[in-house]
């Protein structure tokens, strides 16, 4: 659509419709007022929602035995013996006496393996100090390599390196091929570089570094080949305290292997790291090497009780590190309270408590398991402090005033103010939107309800919040907080009186409202607010159907759209009408002109 803009009036057309559509557009600026409004109130429920959410998840835990059932353990001498005990441990004393700590097997190299072994550097760059016999030929396919930069040396992935063979044979050369032309290198092999011609390539046996006679070019291709490497390989076989073998093998040993180039230390931290259950190290001192089993007690074969716990198999463990296969741990033998027991571990558990010996001793030291009230006590105290954060943040939402002075601003509103100023007029129009709320008012009602009625059934003599020194606020403006009587020894006296009592008090189950304690009534009543809620402001994952708040929403959402399809056809009628007026002061003008001219 053509629009003339005040040529023939003067008047400025664009300015006289904005202005008019200020008025035209003042209902859907209340309408999306309005939608700002619902969205604030349904983000204020799921908030109130997701506090709710919280404390029950924290209620739930408040129905398990172990938040009530704590235990404190004291040993008489906690240099010889460490307890602890989980919730069914039964309030008890143990002696125990007699006491010999398991131990773990050990093996030690009879002599001093070599008289400069370094075991920071490569075993094959040491090879002198040891028996040829201990290493093992092995073939490693070296797959073709394609250079990224001009070079002239490349490192194999392994050293060690005896031999280099292409798949015809025996060769002596290893071929590079440089602009689809090939070339052969003939190799030798050895420790140090010779002066190298440039047909020529030298593999360092120790590191597998290989260095052509001439520079290779980026895109060269050395052409795939096989070499032979001297590796270490034995096997190690340990036990578990079923007597089990915990290697891989099908004789039940743990196989290694390692190139020439790994170093003594690095060898030893491996099997350390294996699941052999080993710990192996170095020791310069003596030039000696230790491996001892993790885990204490005799771990020896199930078909051998009184064999070794460690079975060694190789030349290099049983030749040059002159490792024994004869190791074996003892088992921890005690008194429990008369009874002469064993058992693999210096830590073991009997009867719900975790015993953890510290010394050999002859004497007796005793062990008290009972209530760990203090625990109990903290618990039940914080539960009360989240209700009363709980419920000071719901009160403080449905007693908020509502300022009906603020309202949502509009895109026009909002741009005339600064960033600070908006937030804080944000802040104002948000407030009191739940205030009254029906739904919250009548939970919070039922949770006090839930707090003070009796339990109806329990065991014990505490049947009441009361009675067991925890009442309700005598501050009218805590509104219904509760309070821990004191300093919270009525408290803890009945946790030590009658812990059971206090536990059906908070957990107890039941068919009825009466007969169940009170967190499982609280966790109803949640439950039961939480889904009222959800059918007042839904969830994140809901559609606007599925609640009151989206399908309010939706509704406003498609009158804002029916209503801004009106507002265009208003502005284009307003400009069709100064268009018209326009064109019928040009026909004057025109016509006066005319005129103008007959009397001139």
């Amino acid at each position: 659509m053509v629009r003339v803009s005040g040529l023939a009036s003067g008047m400025d057309i664009d300015q006289i419709v904005s202005d008019l559509m200020k008025a035209e557009r003042m209902p859907i600026d209340k309408m999306k007022k309005q939608k700002q409004t619902l969205e604030w109130q349904r983000d204020d429920y799921r908030s109130m929602n997701l506090l709710l959410s919280e404390f029950n998840n924290l209620a739930f835990n408040m129905t398990l035995q172990s938040s009530y059932s704590s235990k404190t353990v004291s040993s008489s001498d906690e240099t010889k013996v460490k307890a602890a005990a989980t919730s069914s441990a039964a309030n008890a004393s143990y002696t125990l006496s007699n006491v010999t700590m398991a131990t773990a097997a050990q093996s030690i190299s009879a002599n001093s393996i070599a008289s400069s072994i370094d075991p920071t550097k490569s075993l094959w760059s040491q090879r002198g100090s040891m028996d040829s016999s201990v290493w093992t030929e092995k073939t490693v396919e070296q797959a073709a390599i394609t250079l990224s930069a001009d070079t002239s040396t490349i490192k194999l992935a392994k050293g060690s390196v005896s031999a280099v063979n292409q798949n015809t044979g025996t060769l002596n050369s290893i071929s590079v091929t440089t602009d689809g032309t090939s070339k052969e290198y003939k190799v030798t092999i050895g420790t140090k570089a010779e002066t190298l011609g440039s047909d020529e390539v030298f593999i360092n046996e120790d590191t597998g570094e290989m260095t052509f006679g001439t520079t290779l070019t980026s895109g060269s291709t050395i052409e795939a080949f096989s070499y032979q490497q001297n590796v270490l390989k034995f096997s190690i076989t340990t036990y578990d305290s079923n007597g089990k073998a915990t290697g891989d093998n099908t004789d039940g040993s743990t196989p290694f292997e390692f190139d020439g180039s790994t170093s003594l230390n690095t060898l030893l931290t491996q099997i350390s790291n294996s699941k052999v259950g080993i710990s192996a190290f170095f020791d310069e001192g003596t030039n000696k090497v230790v491996m001892t089993r993790k885990d204490t007690g005799n771990l020896s074969s199930a078909d051998s009780a009184d064999g070794s716990n460690m079975v060694f198999s190789g030349g290099f463990l049983t030749g040059f590190l002159q490792l024994a296969g004869d190791a074996k741990g003892t088992d921890a033998k005690f008194t429990l309270n008369g009874l002469e027991t064993t058992r693999k571990s210096n830590t073991f558990t009997t009867g719900g408590v975790t015993y953890t010996l510290q010394n050999n001793f002859t004497g007796d030291v005793r062990v008290n398991v009972s209530n760990d009230t203090q625990k109990v006590f903290d618990t039940i105290k914080d539960f009360v402090t989240k209700y009363n954060e709980l419920i000071e943040k719901i009160n403080g939402k449905i007693t908020e005033e509502r300022d009906r002075n603020y309202q949502p601003l509009t895109d026009e509103e909002r741009e005339k103010l600064t960033d600070k100023q908006a937030e804080q007029w944000d802040d104002k129009a948000k407030s009191g939107l739940l205030k009254g709320d029906s739904i919250l008012s009548s939970g919070l009602n039922q949770m006090r309800s839930n707090w003070y009625a009796s339990v109806s059934g329990v065991s014990g003599g505490f049947s009441q919040l009361t009675d067991i020194g925890i009442s309700t606020s005598a501050n009218y403006s805590d509104r219904g907080k509760l309070v821990i009587e004191g300093d919270g020894t009525k408290l803890k006296e009945a946790i030590e009186k009658d812990p059971q009592s206090v536990i059906d008090l908070f957990m107890k189950s039941g068919s009825t409202t009466s007969e169940k304690g009170i967190v499982r009534r609280l966790r109803d009543t949640i439950t039961q607010t939480v889904s009222k809620v959800e059918q007042r402001a839904g969830r994140s994952t809901w559609t606007s159907e599925q609640f009151l708040l989206g399908r309010n929403l939706k509704s406003v959402n498609s009158q804002i759209t029916s209503f801004e399809s009106r507002l265009t056809q208003v502005e284009d009628r307003y400009y069709r009408q100064f268009t018209a007026m326009e064109k019928a002061i040009q026909n004057a003008n025109a016509q006066s002109a005319q005129l103008s001219q007959y009397f001139s």
